[in-house]
């Protein structure tokens, strides 16, 4: 029996270690791909490139940036997602103190100073709390970063930058859909995705207790749990 697609998006600064777990756990049922954000400086381009390399119809999930992307690439052709996830997200465009945080991470990179971001800036909201001290994932998110660089990063930055409100497209969102939040994220919070669950018809949400922004990797089992319902009972 073949299995379905199901291709994963990571967030800013994120290679396929954002879903370890989940790569390791979910291929039993599902052909499972991690797309690659880092080539493109808009949205509606990173997500023709995510549809140009993907299967004719496949199951879509989305970490952040992830999410986001999500979001164009199921406007763009609806007809090829059969189940769409959305992790951490935000449908909303920028706001004007995360342009001004955003340029001055710009000015950083090109000031040579990429390095500071994530240990000084990104970290202390990326996790909970009491993550903080955890030396393993602290040192894989800052690996990731480094392995994504200035460069990618900055065409991240240049993509989230110039988003646009997705909000009013949700509601024409038919497949089923998941809606997951570590409870503690403060850079998406709760009330985001309370507000796609009412925006998006067919959608379930999914609220992992003592977990920040990255879920897949603070509560992995968790998250893998609530992608497996998702995934095997549509």
């Amino acid at each position: 029996m073949k299995k379905e697609p199901l291709l994963l998006l990571p967030g800013t600064l994120c290679d396929d270690r954002l879903w370890d777990h989940q790569l390791k756990n979910l291929a039993d049922f599902s052909e499972v791909t991690v797309g690659d954000l880092t080539k493109d400086e808009s949205i509606a381009g990173m997500a023709k490139s995510i549809l140009n390399n993907a299967p004719e119809q496949f199951a879509l999930a989305g970490l952040s940036l992830g999410g986001i992307v999500a979001m164009e690439v199921i406007r763009q052709e609806p007809e090829r997602i059969t189940k769409l996830a959305l992790l951490d997200s935000n449908p909303y465009g920028p706001k004007p103190e995360q342009l001004k945080i955003w340029d001055n991470f710009i000015t950083m990179i090109e000031g040579e100073r990429f390095s500071e971001i994530t240990k000084k800036h990104l970290l202390p909201n990326l996790i909970h709390p009491d993550r903080l001290n955890d030396k393993e994932l602290t040192s894989v998110i800052t690996d990731m970063s480094d392995q994504i660089g200035p460069h990618a990063y900055k065409r991240q930055l240049m993509a989230v930058k110039t988003r646009t409100d997705a909000r009013d497209r949700l509601k024409d969102i038919q497949c089923p859909t998941l809606l997951l939040v570590g409870r503690d994220d403060c850079i998406c919070p709760v009330e985001l995705h309370e507000e796609m669950l009412d925006l998006i018809p067919n959608s379930q949400l999914v609220v992992v207790d003592h977990c920040g922004h990255l879920s897949s990797m603070e509560r992995p089992e968790a998250v893998t749990h609530a992608l497996q319902e998702w995934f095997l009972t549509h």
